[in-house]
């Protein structure tokens, strides 16, 4: 009896240093300094980290944020890649991000784009907060509660803007015509994106369908297709895609809204250093080709508008209206981390179906068309409006 006891007693104790010592294994920086070195293999560059963290904590003379100085070199680390579009997202941000695909959000109603100084506005949803404060495209978002967002990723300056339903954020916006700085005060509330709206341009000859698309959230293919259909049911003799603002969204979404117009073939391809060669291509059940398109888009159009501009042009499916494009030609996957933060990193390109990567130069368009701030109507879009009848009558498509 007392050798079963003894051998029981043997066997705890073994499986209670084994889990103190898996449990340090996870949690080095409980160990004591000399132990740790002996115990755990740390390059010289982990050791600097650690051991600056450590130093700080102890000897800093006012109170210590530990987990902020950890995110902040989380950031820092991601940050030495020097690409725009990757990103450490602290959890809260992380789901503001996740949100931010959805189609809903509690936020102030604006999509927006990265600007030297902060972010600039592409487009001020209808009946918005931001919409009733005076916000208006072109505008730049400089500050939020005080504290610039200068040189800050899109998804981190956009997340300090978003929050609770009801609570307040103050945005310092500079306006570049006539060059003023103001700060407004704007209340968040839940906001539904709306992700297409329609309307039949009669004026001038042949019925036009144009047809806006905001965002490639899940879904919005489908909802897209329903409100073209409708255009074309109600006698629309060509379309035009006003995707100007559109930020990017889905890769799926915009192979699937390129689907609409495109039977068949290859939509765009994607390449990357641990990622194999994929090339994506249309669904099928596609409009009649014979109906004429026009894609209208500016310097906010960027990633899947890109994808789908390029698309249409390459695939000579379509005439490009407007500005030349903002030029994103690669993509990210997002990884949530252990702490529920995330992760974005560019893990790869995307190469229309000619073969060419647009970034930093953007989709360029075949007309040249702008719409300008200071006049109260849209001065682009008759142009693509007009496109669309050229074709027709029979006029040979601009394409580029």
């Amino acid at each position: 009896m007392t050798r079963i006891l003894t051998t029981t007693g043997t066997v705890l104790a073994t499986l209670a240093v084994l889990g103190v010592g898996m449990y340090l294994g996870g949690h080095p920086a409980l160990l004591p300094g000399p132990l740790r070195e002996v115990l755990v293999s740390e390059s010289p560059s982990e050791r600097t980290r650690r051991e600056l963290l450590d130093t700080i904590e102890d000897s800093y003379y006012r109170p210590v944020d530990v987990e902020r100085l950890r995110g902040e070199s989380l950031k820092a680390i991601v940050g030495g890649l020097g690409d725009r579009f990757s990103n450490y997202l602290p959890p809260r941000e992380a789901k503001v991000f996740a949100d931010s695909v959805s189609g809903q959000f509690e936020g102030v109603g604006m999509s927006v784009q990265p600007d030297k100084k902060g972010l600039l506005v592409a487009e001020v949803f209808e009946g918005s907060p931001a919409e009733r404060v005076g916000v208006r495209p072109q505008d730049v978002i400089s500050e939020v509660d005080g504290k610039s967002i200068a040189g800050q990723a899109t998804e981190v300056a956009t997340a300090k803007i978003k929050g609770p339903p009801g609570t307040s954020v103050r945005l310092t916006v500079i306006t570049p015509e006539p060059g003023r700085t103001r700060t407004i005060t704007v209340r968040r509330e839940r906001i539904e994106v709306p992700v297409t709206t329609g309307e039949l341009e009669r004026a001038g000859g042949a019925p036009v369908g144009v047809v806006k698309l905001t965002t490639f959230s899940t879904g919005a293919h489908g909802i897209l297709r329903r409100e073209i259909d409708e255009q074309l049911r109600a006698g629309a003799k060509g379309l035009v895609l006003d995707l100007r603002g559109n930020g990017g969204g889905l890769l799926n979404e915009a192979v699937l809204v390129s689907s609409i117009f495109i039977e068949d073939g290859i939509v765009v391809s994607t390449d990357g250093r641990t990622k194999r060669r994929r090339e994506f291509e249309a669904e099928g059940k596609a409009i009649d080709p014979r109906v004429p398109l026009a894609v209208l888009v500016d310097r906010g159009s960027a990633s899947a508008s890109e994808i789908v501009a390029g698309a249409l042009r390459d695939r000579q499916r379509g005439v490009v209206v407007g500005q030349r494009t903002f030029g994103k030609g690669v993509f990210q996957e997002v990884q949530t981390l252990p702490n529920n933060g995330a992760l974005s990193l560019t893990v790869g390109e995307y190469f229309l179906p000619s073969g060419e990567n647009i970034t930093n130069k953007g989709v360029a368009p075949s007309v040249p068309a702008r719409d300008l701030r200071r006049t109260r109507r849209d001065d682009a879009l008759p142009k693509a409006v007009e496109a669309v009848r050229a074709q027709g009558r029979g006029a040979p498509r601009i394409l580029k």
